[in-house]
């Protein structure tokens, strides 16, 4: 008997085929309209308003000037001083007193010179007018009528340099008392009793008026729209302290930062003193701004986004620029972004470029809120 052999397929390949035989079999891919959605969202569109427009600057607090109060004559001893640092003084007020017994003595001896020096021009006018008087009569020569008028005018000359010395004592005596050139504070003092100090020396700083201004650096570029009477705000440790107003513009620029400098004066100074570095905001008035609430902002790679939703619900990655800001709203920069577009509201860290996305209901644009910051 002859045996027949069939050949047969593996089990294993046979099972593949019939797989592949019921995939093909009336099954087809989902389209582009069945993309189930990432996320349920609501948008906003952004707003425009008018916001302050301001720049940002640091400076210091100084004196609006300061007086230098040194003493007016040499060689005399300092016996008394009457005020110190942080004393507020008035026009014309003493401060310190220098020694006077070697000054009246002086002005004593010098009135005495002058004294002498009227008495000599009286001797010196009666002969001259007795020789002018002769001259006719011959009993006089002419040499000596000339000698009695030079007599005459060498004693006026001296009349008036012993009154001009005697003033200049005088006013030696007056210069004993340091006396305050005007009102306000004594922001220095280097004087000390018994000190023995030639013309000039420093005895004290005076802050004229107790007046202060801040003095800032700006950029060319921002101080150019700087202009004298516009409002500025300090503050120190993150408060704010008073308000100024810009009195004057740096007419130069550095040439090696481009920067230039702004004079703002403070009325009030209050808490602030000379010397503190303080920041400040400058205001320039108002300028329209499109924004959107900050919490449709999405951070990534060190960049500014937000996520644009197109008429097919899919979303749109868009880099934005950033500036100014008003409560929970900030201003979009540039012109990727119109006042026509939507943008998720919030949660748009979730999503990325051509998600498709649920919406939720349509949100009204924020509007600024609280005060500029």
């Amino acid at each position: 008997m002859k045996l027949i052999f069939i050949p047969t397929l593996p089990i294993t390949a046979l099972s593949i085929c019939v797989l592949l035989l019921a995939g093909c079999g009336g099954a087809h891919a989902p389209g582009n309209g069945d993309a189930k959605a990432a996320l349920t969202v609501t948008l906003v569109s952004p707003s425009s308003s008018d916001w302050p427009e301001q720049f940002a600057a640091n400076g210091s607090i100084a004196a609006w000037q300061e007086s230098v109060i040194g003493a007016e004559v040499s060689g005399l001893k300092l016996d008394e001083v009457f005020v110190n640092v942080g004393e507020t003084v008035r026009k014309g007020q003493m401060l310190a007193r220098f020694s006077e017994d070697t000054t009246r003595a002086d002005l004593a001896q010098t009135e005495a010179s002058v004294a002498e020096a009227e008495a000599n021009l009286a001797l010196a006018r009666d002969q001259a007018e007795r020789a002018r008087r002769l001259e006719d009569s011959g009993t006089v020569s002419h040499e000596d009528i000339l000698q009695y008028n030079a007599n005459e005018k060498t004693s006026v000359a001296k009349l008036a340099s012993a009154q001009a010395q005697l003033e200049a004592q005088r006013f030696k005596l007056r210069y004993t008392q340091v006396l305050a050139p005007d009102d306000g504070v004594i922001s220095s003092r280097t004087a000390t009793v018994g000190a023995v100090l030639s013309g000039g020396s420093e005895l004290f700083k005076l802050i004229r008026q107790n007046r202060l201004e801040w003095r800032a650096k700006l950029p060319a570029d921002q101080l150019v729209r700087v202009v004298p009477g516009q409002n500025v705000t300090l503050r120190f440790a993150n408060q704010v302290l008073l308000n100024g107003l810009v009195r004057q513009v740096s007419p130069t620029v550095d040439p090696a930062t481009l920067d230039g400098t702004i004079y703002v004066d403070l009325p009030e100074p209050g808490a602030l003193k000379a010397g503190m570095f303080v920041s400040g905001e400058i205001q320039l008035g108002t300028a329209p701004a499109l924004h959107l609430p900050e919490s449709a902002l999405v951070y990534r790679d060190g960049y500014q986004y937000v996520m644009k939703v197109g008429a097919d619900r899919r979303v749109h990655q868009v880099k934005v620029a950033t500036g100014r800001r008003s409560g929970q709203a900030v201003e979009i920069i540039g012109d990727n972004l119109a006042a026509s577009d939507q943008v998720v509201t919030s949660g748009g860290s979730f999503l990325n470029d051509g998600d498709t996305v649920q919406i939720a209901a349509e949100k009204p644009a924020d509007t600024a809120q609280g005060a500029h910051s």
